[in-house]
């Protein structure tokens, strides 16, 4: 029987946030995300940042993936949580287990293999990415099979990948705010496929993480007050109820983001790579 392994690294006080407002927990979307793939999977969710107890590999052997959601933490702070996590990252490629993750699991990646992630000079990349396109390698690789060409995704984070080691693959896929929107990493004895976007989000999700974060968006003047935030959040959380042909004009969303199974390519591509016998 296989066994995933789910990270959800935020911090209590965050995951309080996204209650407030409604939102579903990191960790909960990527169980959902997964049941929607494979009927009734053996699962566990660890709240890494709750307890400094390591996850050792004896433990982490009782699995047979891992799957890394979000999170609010940066891979370059000096944190004993951060350390938790590129320690499991690295037991994971060390025991051969097949990673998948987004945006923090990108990141996480690369800094592990000793590639670069900073701050992003104009910001935070937030509600859809615009304009991500497949690379030349990223239009050969099974990651992006099914694809556009050119699509947008759910997003949200302040740091970006800006380097990666020149004898690792380079990005898959890329938008004109970061060049790396997508990346595989093999490394040790095991492949870790990340998206910088989020699969897993779909239009309802988007709103609240929005509503979560409308103080910090608006010191950051994506907003000038609360009202804006709102407005937005209502909107997403029309076109999640049912198609709105004008709000999907409003705001330039293409078949890429509206089609659920579009969204989530990359990760049932993962699935299909590496567990076909799981899939529904």
């Amino acid at each position: 029987m296989s066994r995933f392994l789910i990270l959800d690294g935020y911090p209590d006080s965050d995951r309080e946030k996204f209650k407030d407002v409604g939102m579903t927990l990191a960790g909960e979307l990527y169980h959902q995300m997964l049941s929607r793939h494979v009927g009734n999977p053996e699962a566990e969710i660890i709240y890494t940042s709750d307890s400094t107890e390591l996850l050792d590999e004896e433990f982490i052997t009782n699995f047979s993936a891992i799957l890394w959601p979000g999170c609010s933490l940066t891979v370059y702070d000096d944190d004993w949580r951060v350390k938790k996590m590129l320690e499991i990252a690295r037991t994971g490629f060390k025991l051969g287990l097949p990673q998948f993750g987004s945006c923090w699991a990108a990141q996480v990646a690369v800094h592990l293999i000793g590639g670069k992630v900073s701050p992003h000079p104009e910001g935070r990349e937030i509600g859809i990415a615009r304009r991500v396109k497949r690379t030349e390698v990223g239009a050969k690789h099974p990651m992006h099979e099914g694809k556009p060409d050119v699509f947008e995704a759910f997003s949200s984070h302040d740091d970006f990948i800006e380097l990666i080691p020149k004898e690792f693959s380079p990005a898959l896929t890329s938008n004109d705010w970061c060049e790396v929107q997508s990346v595989v990493i093999k490394y040790l004895n095991g492949e870790f496929w990340a998206t910088q976007y989020h699969p897993e989000y779909n239009f309802k999700e988007m709103a609240k993480l929005l509503l979560a974060r409308t103080e910090k968006l608006i010191k950051q003047n994506y907003f000038h007050h609360e009202d804006e935030v709102r407005q937005l959040h209502d909107d997403f959380v029309l076109m999640h109820e049912s198609p709105n042909k004008h709000l999907f004009w409003k705001y330039g969303v293409g078949e890429g983001l509206k089609e659920r199974k579009l969204r989530e390519k990359e990760f049932s591509n993962w699935l299909e790579k590496f567990f076909p016998n799981l899939l529904k």
